[in-house]
């Protein structure tokens, strides 16, 4: 891809709305006006009732549908319409109690269960089977009693037994969204836990909150109007919706209407919350509908520390240096090591090449020196440096501080290491307050956005910032993607086989930005590739691995000219080469 490759044909759009589009579902577009039409009543009650809640006409008891009287009386002549409307207020405020206290305790406890894991998600598990197993109906009911009939009292504590129902939920949808390369991106950008739960996973979670969070409403409003139905919590004669299904209860022989009105509201809203829970949750599935939804990985741990006999003094040269480096895996037969004493050292202003095939370790090494050794790895031995700094076995926290800033990473997939949900825009100014050192406000931000963007040769920054990664070329995302991990200025830029996924154009294209940026910058880039034209192509130095093992180390100029080992000499005879058919090309 070139400086001036044309943007895709789709048009820059605002951030995503969770009800966009959902008028042209008309069940859903039914049930959202139905909600928001009897909330707002309920609200305005004092301005659309006729009459007082409590003021009796006994001359008109049980009389039907009037001018005077829309909906008729009740058996002590009260305004039915009147009473639904004050009535609402005490069940939607109930409702509205325990939905806020659903989801922020809910999302809390799923989120931080699913996200940080270990002893945390053992103890919240714990808590929440505690929660799951106390008798709802029993402890509201001694709460009723305790706190003088408070209706605000019983529906908090409805929202907080409830609220283990949706961590469950959440914590299983997290543990999986986790495991995202985007995620990884944010967590090699040096953002701590707290950013990344509330800005990369909680989005990923609207749509499965969503239905929940409607389902329960309608739930929450039944359990208040059955409250309001055995005199609870809102005693009589204070109108409720569930005081006036009792009394319509007891008079449904001369005047089953009554009944019909106070039941088919309350029967009305429950199925509106879920019909839109349903409808919401379509459309938020909707909305991602041709947004990639990127391949998992494994998840990540930090690198443990590493056993004796290591040096404690940093290497007089190099910004990066790895001495006797080991890493195994745990298996069901025992550790098994996939990178054996391995060593290299990295220059400033140098492009490094780890170059083998699949399974050689080269990909494993790059990333256990940001940490992010999957689950059951470990650094078993050696060390490595950064600018004089011992980076392995350092704490998550200190992991954290140098991730973005010291060294960066550049992804195999570009396209899944961006957030879906979020614009260029955000993500690099996310990136750019947390790592780029800007002081200033919102401008500042911006303007540190455009830069990057224009650095990395994109057409148009202000433009591409506007957009989400699903709708850009391959090329423009990676070019994106290395911004993003230039926003810290680091020492170190580890690329993982930065243009397997692109073209061949393209490729040329990331690989003469990379040579720029290093000129530029002066920085120090790892190239992790099995494509020995790309090596050739780019790097000074490079080191070749087998089986976990550095089997031949040099200049590029050696290892391709005058190579040493029989596994360098076969992948080089195994690389296409058009001087080799050239007989055979018509």
């Amino acid at each position: 891809m070139t400086a001036t490759d044309p943007l895709v044909s789709v048009r820059p759009r605002k951030r995503a709305n969770p009800l966009a589009g959902i008028w042209r579902r008309p069940l859903t577009a039914v049930a959202l006006a139905v909600v928001l039409t009897v909330t707002v009543a309920v609200i305005l009650a004092p301005l659309l009732a006729p009459h007082p809640p409590l003021a009796q006409d006994l001359l008109h008891a049980r009389s039907g549908p009037s001018g005077s009287h829309p909906l008729g009386t009740d058996d002590l002549g009260r305004d039915v319409l009147s009473r639904l409307l004050y009535g609402g207020r005490p069940a939607l405020l109930g409702t509205a109690v325990a939905v806020g206290v659903y989801i922020v305790l809910g999302m809390t406890l799923g989120i931080l269960a699913g996200y940080l894991r270990g002893w945390t998600d053992r103890v919240i598990v714990a808590v929440m089977d505690v929660m799951l197993s106390v008798p709802i109906v029993i402890l509201m009911l001694a709460v009723l009693a305790i706190f003088s009939q408070s209706n605000v009292a019983a529906m908090l504590t409805l929202g907080v037994l409830s609220s283990a129902g949706l961590a469950r939920i959440i914590r299983s949808a997290c543990i999986g969204l986790r495991e995202e390369l985007f995620v990884d991106a944010a967590k090699v950008s040096g953002l701590g836990p707290v950013r990344i739960m509330a800005r990369h996973i909680f989005p990923g979670l609207v749509g499965q909150l969503l239905v929940q969070v409607c389902l329960f409403s309608g739930i929450a409003l039944m359990v208040q109007t059955g409250l309001g139905f055995l005199g609870l919590a809102t005693p009589p004669p204070a109108p409720s919706w569930g005081g006036m299904v009792g009394e319509a209860s007891q008079v449904i022989q001369q005047s089953p209407g009554l009944l019909v009105v106070t039941g088919g509201l309350i029967g009305l809203m429950s199925l509106s919350f879920g019909l839109l829970g349903d409808g919401l949750r379509d459309l938020d599935q909707d909305r991602r509908r041709g947004i990639s939804a990127g391949a998992r990985k494994p998840g990540r741990v930090p690198i443990a520390k590493e056993t004796a006999e290591t040096p404690d003094t940093a290497p007089d040269t190099g910004v990066l240096a790895v001495r006797d480096y080991s890493i195994a895996f745990a298996t069901a037969q025992g550790p098994r090591t996939v990178v054996d004493s391995v060593g290299f050292t990295v220059h400033p202003g140098e492009i490094f090449g780890l170059v083998g095939e699949s399974g050689s370790g080269k990909t494993v090494t790059g990333l256990s020196l940001l940490g992010l050794l999957a689950p059951g790895g470990t650094v078993t031995g050696g060390s490595a440096w950064l600018a004089g700094t011992r980076i392995t076995g350092l704490p998550e926290r200190e992991l954290q501080r140098i991730r973005g800033k010291e060294i960066a990473l550049v992804s195999q997939e570009p396209m899944v290491a961006l957030d879906p949900y979020f614009t260029i825009g955000s993500q690099l100014g996310e990136v750019v307050r947390r790592t780029g050192g800007v002081t200033g406000g919102k401008d500042a931000v911006r303007q540190r956005v455009r830069e990057l963007l224009t650095s990395v040769h994109l057409r148009d920054p202000d433009d591409v910032a506007r957009r989400y990664p699903h709708e850009l070329s391959g090329g423009m995302v990676q070019r994106v993607v290395i911004a993003m991990a230039l926003a810290g200025s680091p020492k170190v830029l580890i690329a993982d086989e930065p243009t397997t996924a692109l073209d061949v154009t393209v490729q040329a294209g990331i690989l003469d930005l990379l040579r720029s940026l290093r000129d530029e910058r002066g920085m120090a880039i790892v190239l992790i590739t099995h494509d020995l034209g790309v090596v050739a192509d780019v790097c000074d130095r490079a080191i070749v691995m087998e089986k976990g093992r550095i089997v031949e180390e040099g200049p590029v100029e050696d290892i391709f000219y005058r190579p040493r080992h029989p596994y360098t000499k076969k992948l080089i005879a195994s690389t296409p080469s058009i001087a080799t058919t050239e007989g055979r090309i018509a």
